[in-house]
């Protein structure tokens, strides 16, 4: 299973994309980064993508919900994705999901003449479930 390099190198073959990140959204943290960054620096805009997540996968409305039909099924993670878009760009996050209490994300930066944010969003979720947090 890929790590994290071997991640953001396959997110960077997506048509469109200009720069990647997996971040950690707790600390705002860059666990990697590939390409280049919307504002020219990676640490910072790790850290600016991890208020927006955050925000999301913390508001009451976005909560965990259970399985349709069992009540006893294990929560289901209720934000997968937040989707950003710009006049020129479209920004992914992606949550991860692992074994343990994860507060990752995938940030992918797209342009948006280029970009396919259907096919990118379902490819960035593929690559999401393959990723493997050494």
């Amino acid at each position: 299973m890929p790590g994290i390099d071997e991640c953001l190198l396959d997110v960077m073959r997506l048509p469109g994309a200009r720069g990647a990140a997996v971040v950690d959204w707790t600390s705002g943290l860059a666990l990697g980064t590939i390409g280049e960054s919307p504002n020219g620096d990676h640490e910072a805009t790790a850290a600016e993508t991890a208020e927006v997540a955050r925000m999301a996968a913390e508001q009451p409305v976005f909560a965990q919900d259970r399985g349709p039909h069992d009540p006893a099924a294990p929560p289901v993670p209720a934000v997968e994705d937040v989707i950003v878009t710009t006049a020129l760009d479209y920004h992914i996050l992606r949550f991860v999901e692992t074994a343990f209490d994860s507060s990752v994300f995938l940030h992918l930066w797209l342009d948006r003449s280029e970009g396919n944010l259907a096919l990118s969003r379902i490819k960035l979720g593929e690559i999401a479930e393959r990723l493997v947090l050494a």
